[in-house]
C-alpha cells in the first residue's frame, strides 16, 4: 500500500514545477527546433537544485533520501513541454545507480560527484544495432590486456552522447559462465581515444534529446574502471533497469494525464452540431475511461516505488507498471488526437508532439513485449508443466 506523500515530497515536487516552469519550457519550441538542447547547463541547473542525487549518497553530493522522492522528481517533469529533457535527465540519472552502488570511492569521486552536480553528463551503453532489449545478446566485448581493458564493439541508440562526458559500458569479458554471468560494467570518458561518436539520429519524437551511436574502436581505460565485480554487469544493470522502468513510467503517467486535460478542454469549447464536443457521451466516457486507468498506474507505480525505497526486489511490479504505461501511451494520445480532428494533425499541435514523444515509453527501457515476458517469467508462466488430470 502506497504512501500519502509528505510535506517534504511536495515542497519537492513544487521545487521541480518551478524549475520546468522557468527554465525547461520557456526554451521547449527552440530546443525542438535545434533537435538538442544545452545539456550541460541544463543539468547544472538541475544540480544546484539537487534533482540529480536525490537517492544518493550524501559523501558524493547527493541528499540521501530515498526512491520516493526520486519517483517524485520524474512525474514532475513529465509535465514539461520540453519532454526530451526529462528523456535525457532519466538517462543521465540511470546511468548512476550501479556507480553509486558498487563502484570504487576514486570512481565515485571522480565521475559520480560532477554527474550529481551536473558538471558532468553520463550515459548509458547497452543497446547494440543486434541487441536492444535482449541485453544477454550484446555482442561488444572487453579484454584485459595488462592493468587496462580493451573495449570493442558498437552501441546503438545512446541517449546524451552527443554531449557526454562519460558512459556506463556493458560488455562481454568472458566467454565462459553463460549469457548472464559474462558481462560487465565498465566507465568509460567520452574523450578517450578510439571512443567516436556517430551522427545524431533524428528521431520521431524527443527531438530535444540528442540520441546517437557510439563505437569503441580498441578503447583502452584502466582496469580500475570497472563498477563492482567482473562478471557482474548483466544483474547491475538489471538493477539499473528498475530505476529507468519507474522513471520513465512516471513520466509518461505526467504526460498522459496533460493529453487528457488537453483534450478535455478542447472538446469543451468545441462545438460540433451546435453543441460542445465533450456533451458526446463516447467522448465523456472515454475520459473518464482514461482517467481511471491513469489512477490505476499511479497505484501501481508508487505501491512499485515504495517497495523500491524498501530495499525490495521490484522486478516485477516494475516490468508492469512499465508494460501498462507503455500499453497507454501508445493508446491515449492516439484517441485524444482523433477528437482534435484536422488540429490533431498538426505538427506544432500539443496533443500531436504529446503523441509523438511518449512513443518511446512502449520501446525504450524494453520494449512492451519484453515486460510481458519477464511478468511471465516472474509469475512463473513459463516452462510451467501442465498439470495433472
Amino acid at each position: 500500500m502506497h504512501r500519502t506523500l509528505s510535506a517534504e515530497h511536495e515542497h519537492l515536487r513544487d521545487v521541480v514545477a518551478r524549475f520546468v516552469r522557468d527554465e525547461l519550457d520557456p526554451h521547449a519550441a527552440e530546443w525542438e527546433a535545434a533537435g538538442t538542447a544545452p545539456l550541460h547547463e541544463i543539468f547544472g541547473k538541475a544540480g544546484r537544485l539537487g534533482l540529480l542525487g536525490v537517492d544518493k549518497p550524501e559523501a558524493y553530493g547527493g541528499a540521501g533520501l530515498d526512491f520516493s522522492y526520486v519517483a517524485v522528481v520524474a512525474e514532475a517533469l513529465g509535465h514539461s513541454v520540453a519532454a526530451g529533457i526529462p528523456f535525457a535527465m532519466g538517462a543521465h540519472t540511470s546511468a548512476m545507480p550501479a556507480l553509486a552502488n558498487y563502484g570504487s570511492d576514486a570512481l565515485r569521486s571522480e565521475f559520480l560527484a560532477p554527474a550529481i552536480a551536473g558538471d558532468m553528463v553520463a550515459c548509458i551503453g547497452v543497446s547494440e544495432p543486434a541487441a536492444g532489449s535482449d541485453v544477454s545478446a550484446i555482442r561488444t566485448t572487453a579484454r584485459r590486456d595488462g592493468g587496462d581493458w580493451v573495449i570493442r564493439g558498437d552501441k546503438m541508440w545512446t541517449s546524451n552522447s552527443t554531449q557526454g562526458d562519460w558512459i556506463a559500458v556493458l560488455a562481454n569479458t568472458s566467454d565462459e559462465n553463460g549469457p548472464h554471468r559474462n558481462k560487465s560494467l565498465i566507465l568509460v570518458p567520452i574523450d578517450t581515444p578510439g571512443v567516436s561518436v556517430g551522427k545524431k539520429l533524428h528521431k520521431l519524437g524527443m527531438q530535444s534529446s540528442d540520441t546517437a551511436p557510439v563505437f569503441f574502436d580498441d578503447v583502452r581505460v584502466p582496469a580500475a574502471h570497472l563498477i563492482g565485480e567482473e562478471g557482474m554487469g548483466f544483474l547491475y544493470q538489471m538493477q539499473q533497469f528498475q530505476h529507468e522502468r519507474l522513471w520513465v513510467s512516471l513520466r509518461t503517467l505526467a504526460a498522459l494525464e496533460d493529453a487528457v486535460t488537453l483534450t478535455a478542454e478542447y472538446a469543451a469549447d468545441r462545438k460540433l452540431f451546435g453543441k460542445p464536443l465533450i456533451q458526446n457521451q463516447v467522448i465523456y466516457h472515454r475520459l473518464a475511461d482514461y482517467r481511471s486507468q491513469l489512477e490505476a498506474l499511479r497505484a501501481l507505480a508508487y505501491a512499485s516505488v515504495d517497495a523500491k525505497a524498501r530495499g525490495e526486489d521490484v522486478t516485477m511490479s516494475a516490468s508492469m507498471v512499465k508494460y501498462l504505461a507503455g500499453k497507454l501511451a501508445l493508446e491515449i494520445p492516439n484517441h485524444c488526437a482523433q477528437i482534435f480532428g484536422g488540429q490533431g494533425f498538426m505538427w506544432e499541435s500539443r496533443i500531436t508532439q504529446i503523441l509523438r514523444d511518449i512513443r518511446i515509453a512502449a520501446v525504450g527501457g524494453g520494449a512492451n513485449e519484453v515486460m510481458l515476458e519477464v511478468i511471465a517469467k516472474q509469475a512463473g508462466y513459463v516452462g510451467r508443466r501442465a498439470a495433472r488430470a
